[in-house]
C-alpha cells in the first residue's frame, strides 16, 4: 500500500480531559475551541481588537434570519481573514465532476441498475481529479437535490485547498484512510466513519493510507440532521454523543497557493501566496465532523414483520415536503433477525424515493450475489425492486430462529429526485449489464390453493 502525509505541521488545541484526542462529541453542538490560550473571546463575538492581532470573521450556513434552533453560525479568529484567501478567479475544468441538472441525451436512467467497483487508476488522483460522479438529481442552482460520487484517491494535495458554495459532503470510505485539514480543525477518516463537510468550508485532503476509494453524497439542499425518533424515543439509532467535532488546529505559513471553488456547478481557482487554513479559534455549531457507523444502534421487529427502512436512517436532510427527505443516508448494518412469520428481507416494493446503494464491506442479505464491496447500484423512482430468487426462496423456507446478520454493512442514497445517469456511469463504470435478469429465473407460485406450492 503507498503511503503519504503531510510535511505541514499544525498547532492544534491541546486535549482535554475525558475526550478524545482531537474530537469534541457532539451533533450541532454550540462548541468553543483554542488552539492558543486567550486566543477566543469571552463575553462578546466581535471585540475592537482580538488577542494575538487575529480578525474577527464569521462563517454562517443559514440565513442571519432562519429561526433559532436551525440558525448555525460559527465565529472564527484567524491570522488574515478569508478575503486574503481570495483573487482573481479562472475557471477550470474537472470532466468527472458533475452536478445537477445533468441529462445526458442518449443515456437512460430509467432501469435497474448495479456496478462492480470502480477499479484504482495509476495516475495520481487527488481529492478533486479523483471524483467520479455517477447520478445526479434536482437543480444545483436552486439548491436541491443530490449528486452520488465515487472517490478515487492516491496523492495529496499539496499547498491545494477546496471548498464548495454549492452543498455539504457525505464521505462514506470503502478502503485507505484519509485526512482532511479543514480550516475548523483535522479530521482523521477510515471505514467504517462517515464525515460531514458543510458548504463553504475550506481544507485540504491527504492520502494517510492508500489508494484510497469510497463514496460521497452531495447534499444540495437543507443540511443533514438527525431523523426525529418518534415513538422510539430518545436512545438508539445515531446518538448525539458519538459525533466527533475536531478541535482547532491552525497553519502559519506562507507558500504559493491554489484554492479551488466549486460554485453553481462549475470550478474556478484563485492563487494566494499563504496557507489559508488558519483559524486560530472558532466558537459555534456550522462545523465539520465524523461518525463512527459501528456505534449506530439499529432497531427492529421482536414479533413480526419487516418495519419499513425508514428505521435504520443515520440522518436527513429535509425537503420542501414534510416527511420526504431530499435526501435520507439510511444504513443496513450487522444486528439480529427474531421476526416471527416473517418474511424478513426488505419485501419487493417501488416507492416515490430513489435509492442508490453501495456496499462498504460484506453481503447484502436481499443480494447475496453481485452486489460486492465497493460496488453501487440504482433503483430509480418508481421502479420495482426486492429480493432475487436465491433471496427470496432462502427467506421463504429459513428456520425463523434468531438469526444474527454478521459482517455486513451496506447503506443507501435515497432521494425523493429521479437520479440520472453520467455518462462515466453508463460508459466507463464496470456497469453489470445482466443485472436486471437477477430477478428474470423468480417463479410462478400460483396454483390456485391456498397452500401454494
Amino acid at each position: 500500500m503507498n503511503r503519504q502525509s503531510s510535511s505541514h505541521t499544525f498547532t492544534q488545541a491541546p486535549s482535554e480531559a475525558g475526550l478524545h484526542k482531537g474530537y469534541m462529541p457532539g451533533f450541532g453542538n454550540d462548541f468553543e475551541t483554542e488552539a492558543l490560550p486567550g486566543a477566543l473571546p469571552q463575553g462578546q463575538n466581535s471585540p475592537q481588537k482580538c488577542a494575538y492581532g487575529l480578525y474577527g470573521e464569521q462563517l454562517s450556513g443559514t440565513a442571519f434570519t432562519a429561526p433559532s434552533h436551525q440558525n448555525e453560525r460559527t465565529w472564527c479568529y484567524r491570522i488574515r481573514p478569508s478575503v486574503n484567501h481570495s483573487h482573481r478567479y479562472a475557471r477550470i475544468n474537472l470532466p468527472y465532476w458533475k452536478s445537477a441538472p445533468h441529462v445526458v441525451e442518449d443515456v437512460t436512467s430509467l432501469g435497474q441498475y448495479r456496478w462492480d467497483p470502480v477499479a484504482h487508476s495509476d495516475e495520481n488522483l487527488t481529492w478533486l481529479t479523483g471524483m467520479r460522479t455517477m447520478t445526479t438529481a434536482g437543480d444545483v442552482n436552486t439548491q436541491v437535490g443530490m449528486a452520488s460520487h465515487i472517490y478515487l484517491v492516491t496523492a495529496s494535495m499539496v499547498d491545494s485547498y477546496f471548498y464548495s458554495a454549492d452543498s455539504e459532503l457525505l464521505v462514506v470510505p470503502q478502503e485507505g484512510r484519509l485526512r482532511f485539514c479543514t480550516e475548523l480543525g483535522i479530521i482523521d477518516l477510515a471505514p467504517p466513519e462517515i464525515a460531514i463537510l458543510p458548504r463553504g468550508l475550506l481544507y485540504r485532503v491527504e492520502v494517510l493510507d492508500g489508494p484510497a476509494r469510497g463514496f460521497v453524497c452531495e447534499n444540495y439542499g437543507q443540511k443533514f440532521a438527525l431523523p426525529g425518533r418518534g415513538p422510539i424515543g430518545a436512545n438508539c439509532m445515531a446518538n448525539r454523543r458519538d459525533f466527533k467535532t475536531p478541535v482547532a488546529a491552525f497553519e502559519d505559513r506562507d507558500a504559493r497557493s491554489t484554492v479551488t471553488i466549486k460554485w453553481c456547478g462549475q470550478f474556478h481557482e484563485t492563487q494566494i501566496g499563504h496557507s489559508p487554513l488558519d483559524v486560530v479559534a472558532w466558537h459555534g455549531n456550522y462545523a465539520p465532523c465524523k461518525y463512527d457507523l459501528t456505534t449506530y444502534c439499529p432497531v427492529g421487529a421482536v414479533l413480526f414483520d419487516h418495519p419499513d427502512p425508514s428505521i435504520f436512517t443515520v440522518l436527513t436532510a429535509p425537503s420542501g415536503v414534510e416527511g420526504t427527505a431530499n435526501i435520507d443516508f439510511v444504513l443496513f448494518r450487522e444486528r439480529w433477525m427474531v421476526a416471527e412469520n416473517t418474511f424478513r428481507p426488505p419485501w419487493y416494493h417501488k416507492n416515490i424515493m430513489s435509492e442508490l446503494m453501495g456496499n462498504i464491506y460484506g453481503q447484502y442479505d436481499a443480494k447475496p450475489q453481485g452486489f460486492v464491496p465497493g460496488g453501487m447500484s440504482l433503483h430509480n423512482m418508481m421502479l420495482p425492486h426486492g429480493p432475487d430468487r436465491e433471496a427470496f426462496e432462502k427467506a421463504s423456507n429459513a428456520n425463523l430462529g434468531p438469526d444474527k446478520l454478521d459482517n455486513t454493512m451496506s447503506f443507501m442514497f435515497e432521494t425523493r429526485f429521479p437520479q440520472h445517469l453520467t455518462e462515466f456511469a453508463a460508459r466507463e463504470a464496470p456497469l453489470q449489464d445482466d443485472y436486471i435478469d437477477c430477478w428474470a429465473d423468480i417463479e410462478k407460485k400460483f396454483d390456485g390453493t391456498p397452500e401454494g406450492k
